[in-house]
């Protein structure tokens, strides 16, 4: 079970606007793994969800081994060959790695665990549950805490929009993560405003009104909402916790929203069926997915495979976030 633990502050969040526009109504699941109308409600409601043991032992197994290599890469890369694939921060002991990007095009030879994760069922149909049919896999990225590394995700919001499709990602651990640990700190029903971080970091630090602390185990996932406040405080002597995120969009979102064009939409929705091939190489067994996409969004196929796993992003949605010592600040935060 989830681990609530409530902040005794009654003061509410500080918040800059309002964003309340109403998400599409939950509708009746295609097939049994697809989320529950009741469970979209309390997504909706709260701007989280657990699923326990939603990856397979196998599947947990073969992105540990995965993640391993692109760790490894990253620490060869250094922080001055990291470009936009690998994020490093500067700690007490020097340049840390903590961020792995666009994981699928890390694999070049045997089985590519992270696609066929991608391309899994589980994975798909709660793509289609919260962003309807025209779903776009518009991240993935391998974000951890090293051993020994336990420094604090302040608390932010991933990415702040309108409100009137959903945006959310899908965090896989292949760790545990549990209170005391570092176990993510989440706000339920923050995900309705743009918040003033740095007033609630000033205010209540780490016992945010609400606030709850998610404990998770080696194939839970998480599914949070890009708006909802989280982040996670500083710990010591911290064992190694890695977490895989997607992040999904409707592509009407994208059209309309931005901050992309339907040439990147297109190239990103490419990955849906070589991840769709990749998880039927990995579990021949499964029955697939029904990929039903509109036919004017279905893309065409590239000759080379390897350069459709590595669709970067020139811009990205801002988020909130508070540096130590700065102003709220707009940018592009990391998945904690």
């Amino acid at each position: 079970m989830t681990n609530h633990i409530h902040g005794q502050s009654e003061q509410p969040l500080p918040f800059q606007m309002s964003s309340a526009a109403p998400q599409p109504a939950p509708t009746a699941p295609r097939t049994p793994l697809h989320l529950t109308p009741e469970q979209v409600r309390f997504y909706d409601e709260n701007g989280y969800l657990v699923l326990r043991n939603f990856a397979s032992a196998e599947q947990v197994a073969a992105l540990r081994a995965a993640s391993e290599g692109w760790m490894e890469a990253g620490q060869q890369a250094g922080p001055a060959g990291a470009g936009s694939d690998y994020n490093f921060a500067k700690r007490a002991v020097g340049e840390v790695l903590y961020r792995v990007n666009y994981v699928h095009s890390k694999t070049s030879e045997g089985p590519n665990a992270s696609l066929a994760f991608l391309g899994s069922p589980e994975v798909l149909s709660v793509a289609e549950s919260l962003c309807g049919p025209d779903f776009v896999p518009t991240y993935e990225s391998l974000v951890f805490k090293q051993e020994g590394d336990g420094e604090q995700i302040p608390w932010h919001q991933d990415a702040v929009h309108p409100r009137r499709w959903r945006i959310f990602n899908l965090g896989l651990y292949l760790d545990a993560s549990t209170i005391g640990a570092g176990a993510l700190r989440v706000v339920p029903g923050s995900q309705r405003q743009i918040l003033d971080v740095c007033t609630i970091r000033e205010q209540f630090g780490w016992d945010a009104p609400e606030v709850i602390q998610v404990e998770m185990q080696p194939g839970d996932a998480l599914l949070h909402d890009v708006m909802v406040l989280h982040g996670s405080e500083a710990t010591s002597g911290n064992a190694l916790r890695r977490t895989l995120y997607f992040e999904f969009r409707a592509a009407e979102q994208i059209a309309h929203e931005g901050p992309w064009d339907s040439e990147w939409v297109e190239r990103r929705m490419r990955l849906i069926p070589l991840a769709l091939e990749a998880a039927e190489q990995a579990h021949p067994e499964a029955v697939p997915f029904d990929w039903q996409p509109d036919e004017a969004l279905r893309p065409t196929r590239l000759a080379d495979a390897q350069e459709e796993l590595k669709v970067a992003h020139s811009v990205h949605t801002p988020g909130m976030w508070c540096s130590a010592g700065d102003a709220m600040k707009f940018t592009k935060g990391a998945d904690s």
